[in-house]
């Protein structure tokens, strides 16, 4: 009984920082583009422009 006494408000403890950091993630921008991140390591710097179209 005395572990639920010290867990449950440490689990509320812990969902505070959570959201909190979810809503501060949020105002920083950190969700404004979620396609462009995930198709930069398919573009090839290395090759010239004329072979990139093929």
């Amino acid at each position: 009984m005395n572990a639920l006494l010290m867990l449950i408000p440490l689990a509320l403890i812990l969902l505070l920082a959570a959201v909190g950091a979810l809503i501060w993630a949020v105002r920083r921008g950190q969700f404004d583009d979620l396609d462009t991140p995930a198709l930069e390591p398919l573009v090839d710097e290395d090759r010239p422009w004329s072979e990139r179209d093929r």
